[in-house]
Order: C-alpha cells, then structure tokens, then sequence
C-alpha cells in the first residue's frame, strides 16, 4: 500500500480540512442526502415504508429468517429502533413475527409475501440508481472507490472500538 507523502500547500481538502465542506463525514452525508432522498421517496411513495424498514426488508430478503438481535445487529441499529421498525412493518403486514418454542424472548422475523414482493420491486431501482451513479466513475475509480470504502470501514469500527464517548445526554442544551 503506498502511502501519500504531500507538502502541507498542496494537501488534498479531505487530508486537510479547513471547512466542513472538506471533512469526510460531511461529504458522505452530503452524498447520501441527495442520492438516498430519491430511494426514500421510492419507498414513502410506492410503497408506505420508511428507509429503516426497507433497511430490515432487504435484509431479511438477503438472510431469511433472523433473531430480531441479529437484525438489530446486522442493520446497525439499536434494539428499540429495531423494535419500533419491526412492530410497523408486522402492522403493515409485511412481516412475521413468531416466537422460538421453549423460548418465547427469542423472536424470529420471516419476510411475509408482500414483504418479499416490495423487495423484488424496490431492490432493481436501487441498484439502477447505484449504476447510474457509478457511471461517473471509470471502472478502475469503481474499485478503488470498494477498496477505499472497505478500508475505511474497518478503520472506522477500529475507532469506534478505542474511544471513550460519553453517554449521550439529550437533555442538554435545552433550557
């Protein structure tokens, strides 16, 4: 791995921030403000469901049946937010929701039909959108861009795993 070894004057904005616009995580959420709002609006309009729900959706259509802690897991999201998401989607009938004999704390989420049935739908529109955004980009960029993104990943868990973050307390700030 070659590693950039630049003069502080002609640095990249990403490598030396000098306004929000430069910084990574700005970047990104700008990115997927724009490109996400269009899957949101496929999802709220074509099909009722928020993102997050179509975030469980389409894992469990890649997985199949998964504990309701796997899938909090496997979404990254913490166990309510899993649960509100769950307890709307078996509402809207789009899944099912039993629990394991001889342990009733242990839910299994199935995908019902009409569940699977927005994912058949939905899931082509999205990787249509990735393409279209893709296309941007030359083949060679396509997979620096993985490479980059896996690599960025693992450095993210790896921080989160060494920081001290204080427990968030939401009240602060209001008067």
């Amino acid at each position: 791995m070659q590693v950039l070894t630049l003069m502080p004057s002609n640095l990249p904005s990403l490598l030396a921030p000098q306004a929000l616009n430069d910084v990574l995580l700005y970047r990104l959420g700008r990115l997927q403000a724009v490109a996400g709002s269009i899957v949101v609006r496929w999802c709220e309009g074509q099909y009722g469901i928020t993102r997050r729900e179509w975030r469980l959706i389409s894992l469990l259509a890649e997985n199949g049946s998964l504990q309701s802690s796997q899938l909090a897991e496997r979404a990254q999201l913490d166990r309510p937010r899993t649960s509100k998401a769950v307890t709307a989607l078996v509402a809207k009938q789009l899944l099912h929701r039993q629990a394991r004999p001889g342990d009733k704390r242990q839910i299994v989420l199935t995908l019902k039909p009409k569940g699977k049935s927005i994912y058949d739908a939905l899931y082509p529109q999205v990787v249509a959108l990735n393409k279209e955004l893709l296309a941007s980009l030359t083949a060679a960029e396509v997979s620096s861009l993985d490479a980059a993104l896996s690599r960025l990943q693992r450095q993210a868990e790896a921080v989160r795993a060494k920081a001290v973050l204080p427990k968030a307390n939401r009240r602060l700030g209001k008067a």
